[in-house]
């Protein structure tokens, strides 16, 4: 769940996320528990990505103090301009894919 939806619903959006998480486990779905580091990971994309948008794509030049809209990520201009390219749907299903066999498929 991104985390300006989270910042809408407040403390609630925990609810939601862990009733989504105990539906029937799927190979493609991530763990309902992850570990804390991969957690922290996720979420420092997560505000990375958030303020990416807010001042690249929806041209928000000093986003509100709010929390939801992240720090910059401090990724290189070549890094930066690879994230804010759209994509195919086909190029993240292809990943996906890939990752997924070099996982379960070694």
């Amino acid at each position: 769940m991104i985390s300006p939806f989270k910042a809408v619903l407040g403390g609630d959006y925990k609810v939601v996320e862990k009733r989504l998480a105990r539906r029937d486990p799927h190979p493609l779905r991530p763990a309902a528990e992850l570990a804390d580091e991969i957690t922290q990971q996720i979420k420092a994309a997560d505000r990375g990505a958030a303020y990416l948008e807010a001042t690249h794509l929806a041209d928000l030049r000093r986003p509100k103090p709010s929390g939801c809209f992240g720090r910059d990520p401090g990724l290189p201009e070549a890094g930066e301009r690879d994230y804010l390219t759209p994509w195919t749907a086909a190029r993240p299903e292809k990943q996906l894919l890939e990752r997924f066999k070099a996982v379960h498929m070694p």
